[in-house]
């Protein structure tokens, strides 16, 4: 299990330095919000399951860091949420991500970002994102649908529907533009195979971004 939790926090890591030695951990404490909260969910997550053993009063430590970093930079993402490894949080300010929610690997967040659960109707329940899905800046994430791998949900979109790999959302309400999917958005994903961009009819490759990109 401890192995587990140190492939997951190398595989974060490597999304914000390209790097998972100890001076890429560090420098990425220090000056990643994104990553110094990743990195206390995901000991929050292990030691919740040690609370009877060794591991109570490691959980309550990083416990009341959580909560501390959690009202710091805005992230409302609970331990209780099934996270891949290879989150990547882009910039700080009002993410809101349901416990009852599941991230898949690789997964990009703006800042804005709202993947909550519905309590009625046909899509009650919480959202499920599939392998490196790049969520935009202010985009919202609704109820019981499932984002495919490699789909890129535009800034400002919104998204009550299922949504099929490699598809891009855009706009408000959410509609599927094209199926140019993530890719060039996500990277730096570690020991993972990227998906290659198809061809499209005229036989150009469309562009992409380097690094881990946010709008």
């Amino acid at each position: 299990m401890a192995s587990t939790f140190w492939q997951t926090l190398r595989a974060d890591l490597y999304r914000y330095r390209g790097q998972s030695n100890l001076r890429a951990l560090v420098s990425a404490y220090l000056h990643e919000p994104g990553f110094r909260y990743t990195y206390y969910l995901r000991k929050v997550a292990f030691y919740s399951k040690r609370r009877r053993s060794f591991g109570f009063f490691a959980y309550i430590y990083n416990r009341v860091l959580l909560r501390h970093y959690r009202f710091k930079y805005g992230f409302d993402i609970s331990p209780a949420c099934s996270i891949g490894p290879g989150l990547f949080i882009g910039h700080f300010g009002g993410v809101v991500v349901s416990p009852y929610a599941v991230l898949g690997s690789d997964i990009n967040i703006a800042q804005g970002v709202t993947i909550g659960a519905t309590s009625r109707g046909p899509r009650a329940g919480a959202p499920t994102l599939e392998d490196r899905v790049w969520v935009g800046a202010n985009a919202i994430i609704v109820g019981s649908v499932t984002v495919g791998h490699d789909a890129l949900i535009a800034p400002g979109a919104y998204v009550n529907f299922d949504v099929p790999s490699m598809a891009v959302v855009l706009g408000n309400p959410g509609k599927v533009v094209s199926n140019s999917g993530s890719v060039g958005y996500v990277n730096r994903t570690l020991g993972r195979t990227a998906i290659v961009k198809p061809v499209n009819p005229q036989g150009a490759v469309g562009g992409g971004c380097e690094g881990n990109h946010e709008i």
